[in-house]
């Protein structure tokens, strides 16, 4: 029987989910980090055990990624800590403010194994990690140069060292304790600012040492 206009009316309207493509990568991205927590390889994943594991067809994850290099690539890029937004105060705050995020971008990879896995195989696939360096690392390292220069120019840091060795002063303890260093502590919500402090003590101009 053809409904009348009131009883259409009156029908509940559908009920409106999470769009099925958002759904779908979603799956897919967990489907990649569950099986490196499993143990397999990141040269050694396949898109069709991708798509088995993640309950998707093939063509589900070639319509969102050309290829498994572009996919890993993607789920490096989701899986990273949100970077912290441009910090307009003293210099001294934002190179604080860099460390933090590295601080606990370290302390989410310690709490879920399949994030450290995927660091540490990231290196076993050359041309992927020459992309993410090229993408992601470089930014980062573009914007620690225009910190440090932003300092030198308001005399907060000394200006006779090459800035790309002034930004590895400022991060390397703290990688030293995030990549090479396991078991190193990083719970300690002052570490951030006790190495920048520690740190702009030795690259301060010579005028300010003085005092």
């Amino acid at each position: 029987m053809t409904p009348t206009g009131e009883e259409t009316a009156a029908a509940p309207a559908p009920r409106r989910g999470r769009p099925r493509s958002e759904a779908a990568e979603q799956a897919i991205v967990a489907a990649v980090l569950r099986l490196i927590e499993q143990g397999y390889p990141l040269a050694l994943l396949s898109v069709e055990g991708i798509a088995a594991e993640a309950g998707v067809g093939k063509a589900t994850i070639y319509r969102r990624w050309p290829n498994k290099e572009e996919l890993l690539l993607d789920v490096l890029q989701r899986v990273d800590e949100p970077e912290p937004p441009r910090h307009e105060g003293s210099v001294r705050d934002a190179l604080v403010a860099a460390l933090e995020y590295l601080r606990q971008a370290a302390l989410a990879r310690r709490a879920h194994s399949s994030l450290a896995m995927l660091s540490t195989e990231l290196r076993s696939m050359p041309e992927l990690y020459r992309r993410y360096h090229q993408q992601v690392i470089e930014p980062r390292r573009a914007r620690m140069r225009e910190l440090l220069a932003r300092g030198v120019e308001n005399g907060e840091i000394r200006g006779d060292v090459e800035l790309d060795l002034l930004g590895e002063l400022v991060i390397g303890p703290m990688l030293s304790r995030t990549l090479l260093r396991p078991d190193a502590e990083l719970d300690d919500p002052m570490l951030s600012a006790t190495i920048v402090d520690t740190v702009l003590q030795g690259i301060a101009p010579p005028g300010d040492l003085a005092r």
